[in-house]
């Protein structure tokens, strides 16, 4: 992921005229920290996972995760609770504004805040009590950070939770995060995506400084999907092998980001054979039973984008509001193994460790993601779910077909850009 800062000046007739800068710094990569809770996700996103919709209102947080445990998971989870503040997808955040984590029934363990784009590790605090944790010092403007918190409650049972945040740009700026990372290596369904931290009135201008080409002579197009959102993509997938360049241009200011595209690999799930099949660069490799959505919780069908690796991952059923007589959730998974989230709004593809042997390509049981077999930890390199989360590359193509679900999928929720007919795809660029 790039940042790109951009000031804003006064407008110069209809189109409106950019001044300042740009500059471009490296972000991101591949996490293994845990995700989730009740605030986790993307807050441009109303969509939720599965077939399902919450009624949440735009700009509403989506859920992390999604997925049925059973009764002895549940009863496994921690009672510690933590909270981060501000919440999780937070932006405009003020670099005076209160950053607190929070424990309650237990104690934080270990909190960690990061600086994404320099990797810098921001020193903070921890209470004598272990209950709360702050940093030390002001943050810095128009910076993306991450915050990662762990605790346990009495028994010694571990909870996670983590967050990212943006800070506010000074008055007349506004940010665009540039995904992927320079210099990175991605699947062959991964669409060059520009968010920014505020919506984009005047397209036009903005979308005329990113020029986006391929090696491989694709045309690229970009696309508006939301005013604080700029996709670029080719009619079909990217050819694997070629060199996307992402160029950068302001007032005579050039920065240039590339990334490499890698091997073909587009995996196939059938909800109703309850298969998916692994396709490599044309050829079949591997056949694995999977367990989808529920026919109440049916798995979208379409094209999604692997767009985050977690070697673990929490799962809480109350980000999904499904809880139990006493308010409780329904289930609350403190480590899933090899989690790749598929939607923001909560669809991942992952291991289930608590799941029978019999219901893996034989009965659908989830609450729209899609459950591979594996062990508790995630230690067994034999498992279908540890050879699929190995085998896979942020930018990897997993299709889902035959499933119950009847709502269309919408190309913002994830990276889910391949499900616009490519006519309407053209049809929303600022471009002249």
């Amino acid at each position: 992921m790039t940042a790109v800062r951009i000031r804003r000046t006064k407008l110069v007739a209809a189109a409106g005229v950019l001044g300042g800068v740009l500059a471009v710094t490296a972000l991101g990569g591949t996490s293994s920290a845990a995700t989730g809770g009740s605030e986790a996700g993307s807050p441009a996103q109303t969509q939720a996972p599965g077939g399902s919709d919450t009624g949440a209102p735009a700009g509403a947080p989506t859920p992390a995760a999604t997925q049925d445990a059973s009764p002895a998971a549940s009863q496994d989870a921690s009672e510690a609770q933590i909270k981060i503040t501000p919440r999780q997808g937070a932006h405009d955040v003020g670099i005076d504004d209160p950053v607190k984590v929070t424990a309650s029934n237990g104690k934080l363990t270990k909190v960690t805040m990061t600086a994404v784009a320099s990797g810098a590790e921001i020193p903070g605090t921890l209470s004598a009590d272990g209950t709360s944790w702050q940093p030390d010092g002001q943050l810095k403007r128009a910076t993306k950070y991450q915050i990662a918190a762990e605790a346990e409650d009495t028994e010694g049972r571990a909870a996670n939770e983590n967050a990212t945040i943006t800070t506010a740009s000074p008055a007349n700026d506004f940010i665009g995060h540039l995904s992927p990372q320079n210099g990175s290596t991605v699947g062959v369904g991964m669409p060059v995506t520009v968010t920014f931290d505020k919506p984009i009135t005047h397209k036009a201008a903005v979308q005329s400084e990113i020029r986006v080409s391929s090696s491989s002579g694709q045309r690229v197009v970009g696309h508006w999907l939301n005013d604080g959102r700029l996709d670029f993509r080719p009619e079909h997938y990217w050819q694997p092998g070629s060199t996307v360049t992402v160029a950068l241009d302001h007032q005579g200011v050039r920065k240039t980001v590339t990334f490499k595209v890698g091997r073909s690999q587009i995996s196939t799930v059938d909800a109703k054979t309850k298969q998916m099949t692994v396709v490599r660069d044309g050829k079949k490799i591997k056949t694995i039973p999977i367990s989808s959505g529920s026919a109440e919780h049916p798995t979208y069908n379409g094209q999604m984008v692997i767009s985050e690796k977690f070697r673990h991952i929490r799962m809480n059923a109350a980000s999904v509001n499904l809880t139990e007589k006493d308010g409780k959730p329904s289930y609350d998974i403190a480590a899933v193994p090899h989690a790749m989230r598929l939607s923001d709004s909560g669809t991942f593809i992952h291991g289930n460790y608590w799941g029978a042997d019999s219901v893996f390509g034989k009965v659908n049981t989830s609450h729209g993601c899609v459950g591979l077999k594996d062990v508790r930890g995630g230690g067994d390199s034999r498992q279908p779910a540890a050879w699929f989360f190995d085998n896979s590359m942020i930018g990897d193509v997993v299709i889902v077909k035959n499933s119950d679900d009847k709502t269309a999928l919408a190309p913002d929720n994830g990276l889910s850009d391949w499900n616009m007919p490519w006519s309407e795809w053209v049809a929303g660029s600022a471009a002249d």
